[in-house]
């Protein structure tokens, strides 16, 4: 069995939807939904990392393991690191970030995205995609797209439609699904990167480690994965999805 550890960042300060990852669903704040599907992932341990007095509150009530972390980072990526750097972990060893605002992330894509890593040795970092079935999520920036070499190395990722003029009947653009295995070796490299410019453009933090020549294996979900919550739309449709599944 493959060996992993899950971080799941959690700011109350989300851009879009602050305090979302306290939000009720189902009779849960959100982070407790995102916390039970990492633990029944294979997962030798689950630690909620943030930056929120009220946010560790919640979680160790619920019994989570939570580490605290500084208010100055940049990114996810960053609060992982410190997660990582607190719990001395070995350079070889594999973390999956699973994002707090994913409740019905399914266990089996963690494991999955590990799987993957471990299994090419080439990479630092391991994600997961999607085939787009509708044309409208093509468009959309909000769905990040990435193309992929003959051996499923990501070349680019990009808000933008790529390939170019592509449409559902292609068959042939892939969604970025936001879920990334490390190599804890990567994370230590990653943070000592200024954010490159094409991670400035395109507001996608992946592309740093491309542009430092971080090899990202991809591949398709082996399960579909169901919207995060970015908007409060997104938040009513995980509430009735949940309600519909009681």
């Amino acid at each position: 069995m493959i060996s992993f550890s899950v971080v799941i960042p959690a700011r109350i300060a989300a851009h879009r939807l602050p305090g979302k990852v306290l939000f009720d669903i189902a009779g849960k704040p959100m982070l407790q939904h995102v916390h039970e599907q990492a633990c029944a992932s294979d997962a030798s341990s689950v630690i909620i990392a943030t930056d929120d007095q009220q946010v560790q509150k919640v979680a160790e009530a619920f019994g989570a393991k939570v580490c605290m972390t500084s208010s100055e980072h940049r990114s996810g990526t960053d609060r992982i690191h410190e997660v990582v750097s607190q719990l001395g972990l070995a350079e070889d060893e594999i973390v999956v970030n699973v994002q707090g605002d994913e409740p019905l992330i399914p266990p089996s894509a963690i494991n999955q995205v590990a799987a993957n890593l471990a299994d090419h040795s080439h990479a630092g970092m391991s994600s997961l995609c999607e085939v787009i079935s509708e044309q409208e999520e093509i468009e959309n920036p909000n769905a990040v797209k990435v193309v992929l070499d003959t051996a499923g190395y990501a070349l680019y990722f990009s808000r933008s439609t790529i390939p170019w003029q592509t449409s559902v009947s292609a068959k042939n653009c892939l969604r970025h699904i936001g879920i990334y295995a490390y190599r804890v070796s990567v994370l230590n490299q990653f943070v000592t990167w200024p954010p490159s410019a094409l991670e400035v453009q395109e507001k996608l933090e992946q592309l740093r480690a491309l542009c430092n020549g971080i090899k990202i294996h991809m591949e398709l979900s082996n399960d579909r994965i169901p919207a995060g919550v970015d908007t409060a739309k997104d938040l009513e449709a995980v509430r009735a999805y949940l309600a519909g599944s009681a």
